[in-house]
This record gives structure tokens, C-alpha cells and sequence, in this order.
């Protein structure tokens, strides 16, 4: 599923230039995504849709006052881990995700996982959130998202 979402990031600048669903799943089933992966993907992005409207029409005005500090729950907490509860908290501090954007990123990330969803994944996650909105990724996000953690060495700034 994770394959297709990249697939659909990298090619198409902004959700609405995808094509229509039953072209976009021969595309992609032309390309060689297996079937399973192609509807669990576009399952993922028509419940993204609704969970972005759903919130967003809720709590317009979170995203403005929002001062508190996120508490996740037990079932949050082993589907996330560690890591990518930071990760989330890191994007909130930098300004880079508001209060509206975390909770669909949660929800999106436990509508994935049964058991603990990988950093790689979760900014997958992060980044389809971000796409569907219209919304471009700055230039620190954009390192955080596709920072190589099997790199050796840290990258040098010159």
C-alpha cells in the first residue's frame, strides 16, 4: 500500500490531477501494483478525505489555540512507539503539522498498523496528509521525511 502512495505523491502534483478511480486503478494495476495493494490505498486516501473533512469542520478553531500538550493512549502508543510520537511531536514544535493535521496523522497511522508502524511509514503517512491538502512539504520537513536512517555517516551541510 505504502508503494502506491509514493507512487501517486511522486507523479501527481496535487490529489485532484490524479485521474478518475477505475483509471487510476488500471494505471496502476498497468504499472504492477497487485490489486490488494491498489484498493487498500485508495481506501486509505477516501477515508483520509473523510477524516480530514470530519476534523477540520470540527475544530476550526484548534489549529489557532491550541496550547495544550497531546497525551496518547496505551493503543496510540503500541501502534506508534516511541520514535514516531516524537517524530509527530518534533513536526508540532517546528510549526510544520497543527493540532488538526497531528490528530488525522494519528488516526490515518492507526488505521494502518496492527501492530507498531515504522518511522519510514509514518512519514508516508505525514506526507499523503500534507498532499491531500494541498499542501507542499518546506525544505525541513522535507529532510526529515527523506532522511536515509541507514545512512552512516551524517550528511554535511557543504
Amino acid at each position: 500500500m505504502f508503494d502506491v502512495l509514493v507512487y501517486l505523491y511522486e507523479t501527481y502534483y496535487r490529489p485532484d490531477a490524479c485521474p478518475s478511480p477505475a483509471a487510476l486503478v488500471k494505471k496502476l494495476s498497468a504499472i504492477g501494483f497487485e490489486d490488494d495493494e491498489i484498493t487498500s490505498a485508495l481506501d486509505w486516501l477516501t477515508d483520509l478525505a473523510k477524516t480530514t473533512t470530519t476534523l477540520a469542520g470540527q475544530y476550526p478553531q484548534q489549529t489557532a489555540f491550541s496550547f495544550g500538550t497531546r497525551i496518547y493512549v496505551h493503543q496510540e502508543m503500541d501502534a506508534l512507539g516511541t520514535a514516531a510520537v516524537g517524530f509527530i511531536q518534533f513536526l508540532e514544535a517546528a510549526k510544520l503539522l497543527n493540532p488538526v493535521q497531528r490528530e488525522i496523522v494519528i488516526e490515518r497511522a492507526l488505521a494502518v498498523s496492527g501492530s507498531l508502524i515504522s518511522l519510514d511509514k509514518l512519514k508516508v503517512i505525514v506526507l499523503m496528509v500534507l498532499w491531500s491538502q494541498g499542501k507542499e512539504p518546506d525544505g525541513l520537513m522535507f529532510d526529515e521525511l527523506f532522511l536515509d536512517d541507514d545512512e552512516p555517516e551524517p550528511r554535511q551541510l557543504h
